[in-house]
């Protein structure tokens, strides 16, 4: 298991932008704190890889070593968390309840929803199991007390991924629209909180209108994003209206089954010019941006793009030096530049959870950010803004509305994404 792998986001920290996840999931019953603790605990030592603490070794480099301090588990307090502080054990994985509620908060550095899902999905198994006796587990389960698979940490080796160029690479350019709002979020000092909407969509619904226009949950709410856009900033000559999805690359590089994050960003460009065309048309357009920027090729060189930042940054002398490097040579931030996001995790197995779940939601950075999450009756969207503007939701529900999508919104919430203690 290479853990130095895990370690190399935490180098781009910023305060506003942490790179921290919330993964909440309602249960239909208020949760048990002292039964919660217990699944908690057993279920985190299945993860060797998770259960860490950060230092800086001799070469001035972020390292992991195992913590064996217990994994909080704390109530939830409306605020920020603090990982890798006194009050987590150094953990940058946390838990936190409230009523039918629990959160499970995590460092994007190890892993994304992806490998945070195996995390949530044994300690829940452990809890509900423990309240309500036997229960179907998912096929994908991994137990208490079943060995860690090399598959699990995959981690492959650049140099021997081929070379290969794709058949055609996607042309497409960054948008300015909405940079200034979210430069005013990110420099201001006064302005810490970032917030969120719930809105649940029923399954067959939804379903039963991707099948009406041959489209997929990733690039309908593309296309709905952008009718938004386009009804929110006013019309500016030769706008670029652009957004991105995200893909997970694992299965082109050989990593499968790794709980490490292998995620890309699909830039799908669009023009004011479209603003008027159908959510069919829309939606087509995102698949073919889609089926460009999914070449296996493609996948591979952004492997190897990544491991070569990532040996620029061993390279440097000191912490400071590496952070410089880091910074500089940050993908987050030299990416086409796209006004809205769209993540869908695809359908997640719970098995015989699911009964007592009532709804799950990925909470994360950015702005005009839309998580999705499937449960076998609903989609849980997470709608996530960086100021209390109502606007743009109520557009994005209107959108639903003229589709003949039925849905439930909750009000404004605040995200309190976790923040990260980190050594000097």
């Amino acid at each position: 298991m290479n853990g130095k792998y895990d370690t190399y986001l935490l180098y781009e920290y910023m305060k506003k932008v942490s790179f921290t996840v919330r993964i909440l999931v309602k249960l239909n019953e208020s949760v048990d704190s002292e039964l919660l603790n217990e699944a908690a605990q057993e279920a985190i030592s299945r993860y060797p890889y998770f259960s860490v603490k950060v230092r800086v070794d001799e070469s001035g480099a972020f390292a992991l070593d195992h913590n064996e301090n217990p994994i909080p588990v704390l109530p939830e307090e409306n605020r920020r968390l603090m990982l890798g502080s006194e009050k987590t054990g150094g953990h940058l994985f946390a838990i936190t309840y409230r009523d039918n509620c629990v959160w499970f908060n995590f460092s994007h550095s190890p892993c994304g929803g992806y490998g945070g899902l195996f995390w949530v999905k044994t300690t829940l198994y452990q809890y509900l199991t423990k309240k309500y006796g036997t229960i179907t587990a998912p096929a994908d389960l991994k137990r208490v007390g079943t060995p860690v698979s090399e598959k699990e940490t995959e981690l492959p080796d650049a140099s021997k991924l081929p070379d290969d160029e794709p058949i055609k690479r996607y042309d497409g350019k960054s948008s300015k629209v909405g940079l200034g709002r979210f430069l005013k979020y990110l420099f201001n000092p006064f302005v810490k909180d970032n917030y969120y909407y719930e809105i649940i969509i029923p399954k067959d619904k939804f379903m039963e209108y991707a099948k009406s226009i041959d489209g997929s949950p990733n690039t309908i709410f593309a296309a709905f994003l952008f009718k938004m856009i386009a009804r929110y900033y006013p019309a500016k000559p030769n706008d670029i209206l652009s957004g991105r999805v995200a893909d997970d690359y694992r299965n082109d590089i050989g990593a499968a089954e790794s709980y490490r994050d292998f995620t890309r960003l699909i830039h799908i460009m669009y023009t004011r010019q479209m603003e008027n065309d159908p959510i069919e048309k829309l939606n087509r357009m995102a698949r073919g941006a889609v089926i460009f920027q999914m070449q296996p090729e493609l996948s591979c060189e952004r492997y190897k793009q990544i491991e070569e930042i990532h040996k620029g940054i061993d390279a440097q002398p000191d912490l400071k030096s590496k952070k410089k490097f880091a910074t500089q040579h940050s993908l987050f931030r030299s990416d086409v530049r796209d006004v809205f996001n769209v993540s869908y995790v695809g359908q997640t197995d719970w098995g015989g959870m699911e009964d007592y779940i009532n709804e799950v939601y990925s909470i994360t950075d950015g702005d005009y950010m839309l998580e999705v999450n499937a449960l076998k009756d609903n989609f849980c969207l997470c709608f996530q803004l960086i100021n209390k503007d109502h606007k743009p939701v109520e557009l994005f529900c209107r959108i639903l509305e003229e589709e003949g999508l039925p849905y439930t919104v909750s009000e404004m919430k605040t995200r309190y994404l976790p923040d990260i203690e980190l050594p000097n």
